[in-house]
């Protein structure tokens, strides 16, 4: 048989190597087939040099447990842990994962900062993912761009090698760090335990490198990292053109050197998500007020002129049918509301004016046309005098005969709906009502259909009643409370019919 590490050898009796398409550190990469399924993958193997090395072996082991564990669409799948044994007893370990096709983050970063929009669409991605992780109680530890894949699905976040669960130590046995220097949080140096706010310290580092094309503290060296952090001043993100200042904020404070002043990886997704908001065309539509101009009666013989209106009572203005949608952090829905009062209140004041002139002139403004309304006629007769002196006056605004037409309720979109669902997902697992491995299930199974989305349009028909099909099987097992099991079919529910 062909030795094993070579094109053409088997693995386990199962994954042909067809050729070497990469190396790292501690690894080397092969495109293989899977025999049993068919398909391509590929087979991260420990290098031969650590491969007589137990301690290496079981950290192959851990990033394969690690990384099985989350199914989300910009996390690289692992699909298999394997140990080869050859006749002389060396032993070779490796992880069979999903063959992506695609950039480096890394390699594309050589030619320079990237739009913010890129960038702030990227590190999105990666929080996503990252909070995910944090969700199951794993650190990555070394979020950097050379572990970042750029692919036709969006980014994926790669090598969960040095990866460990919350709480654990962070140093090896000899006491040393772990970690690409120029990404590693100041409190690593100190050895503090892992935590998921050292990933979001990652996070603000690669924001900071794909919107300047060079991170914020460049280290080759653990002594390079020290002595650019005895600097006690944050870099802050200056002339990167069109940035959003809230990016360049969310940036700073992944950086902060205490971790407990970091934000969470879904609280800096949720924030660089809302930044690409004013470019959707739904959400410029809901800036965007109703305002229906008030209707006038004109009759020969008015009675008396009214007093003029008080813009407050002007009828006819509409506040704006679609508030800001739920999934939106709060500091957005408070703007969009400020924004579309003072758009409203101004449609208002311009009505009022307008009927002023009118009733103060006697006549519609020049190249107005007169227009009339169903309203029943006065049920008493005008005066003799007025009778016997016709005018042209402008008669009181006339009430409609019938109650005004409602805006139908907005069908709610998909981005909305499935927030609306990691929400309660969320809620659901930190409350104790949702097991958390029940609860990253669905929240994966939830990213993954919005992934399918972003290619194209997707008959959701099927996948929600699969999806609701799921709760109903968790409820009745006991791993879903059944009153969150409730309100996500519910939400399911929705999620077949949002726009």
């Amino acid at each position: 048989m062909t030795a094993p590490l070579q094109p053409g050898g088997l693995l386990a009796r199962r994954y042909r190597l067809i050729d070497n398409i990469g190396a790292g550190g501690m690894s080397v990469i092969w495109r293989a087939r899977d025999e049993v399924l068919d398909r391509v993958v590929a087979v991260k193997v420990l290098a031969p040099s650590l491969a007589a090395d137990a301690k290496f072996r079981d950290m192959v082991r851990e990033e394969a447990r690690a990384a099985a564990q989350l199914v989300h669409p910009h996390v690289t799948a692992v699909h298999d842990y394997g140990e080869e044994i050859a006749p002389d007893g060396t032993v070779t370990a490796f992880v069979v994962m999903e063959l992506l096709s695609g950039e480096e983050l890394e390699a594309r970063l050589t030619e320079g900062a990237l739009p913010w929009m890129a960038a702030v669409e990227i590190c999105a991605q990666v929080a996503e993912a990252l909070a995910a992780a944090h969700r199951l109680g794993i650190v990555h530890r070394d979020v950097t761009p050379a572990n970042i894949m750029m692919t036709s699905v969006g980014a994926k976040v790669l090598d969960f090698g040095i990866a460990t669960h919350i709480g654990a130590p962070d140093e090896d046995e000899e006491g040393d760090t772990f970690g690409t220097p120029a990404y590693v949080a100041p409190e690593r140096l100190d050895g503090t335990p892992a935590q998921p706010a050292t990933d979001t310290y990652c996070l603000g580092v690669l924001l900071f490198e794909t919107l300047t094309g060079h991170p914020p503290y460049p280290a080759d060296t653990w002594e390079d990292l020290t002595r650019a952090l005895e600097d006690p001043e944050v870099p802050r993100l200056v002339g990167v053109p069109g940035l959003p200042p809230a990016v360049a904020d969310i940036c700073f404070r992944c950086l902060s050197r205490n971790p407990r002043g970091r934000p969470t990886a879904r609280q800096v997704g949720e924030v660089l998500r809302d930044q690409l908001l004013p470019a959707d065309p739904q959400a410029a539509t809901m800036l965007s007020p109703t305002v229906t101009l008030p209707t006038v009666l004109v009759t020969p013989t008015p009675p008396a002129p009214p007093s003029p209106p008080s813009p407050a009572a002007a009828p006819g203005v509409k506040l704006p049918s679609e508030a800001a949608p739920e999934w939106a952090p709060a500091h957005r829905r408070s703007r969009r509301i400020r924004l579309a009062v003072a758009v409203t209140a101004a449609a208002a004041a311009l009505a009022a004016a307008v009927l002023l002139g009118m009733s103060l002139s006697g006549s519609p403004p020049a190249g107005t046309a007169a227009r009339t309304t169903e309203a029943a006629a006065p049920t008493t007769a005008p005066p003799p005098a007025a009778a016997a002196t016709p005018s042209a006056e402008v008669s009181p605004i006339a009430p409609p005969a019938s109650a005004p037409a409602t805006t139908p309720p907005r069908t709610p979109s998909v981005r909305e709906v499935i927030a609306e669902i990691g929400r309660l997902i969320d809620e659901g697992v930190a409350g104790g009502a949702i097991r958390p491995d029940a609860g990253q299930d669905l929240d994966n199974l939830v990213h993954s259909l919005e992934a399918k989305l972003a290619t194209g349009p997707v008959d959701l028909r099927g996948p929600v009643a699969e999806l609701r099909a799921k709760v109903s099987q968790r409820v009745l097992e006991g791993s879903i409370d059944r009153v969150y099991g409730d309100a996500l079919d519910a939400s399911l529910a929705r999620l077949a019919t949002a726009a």
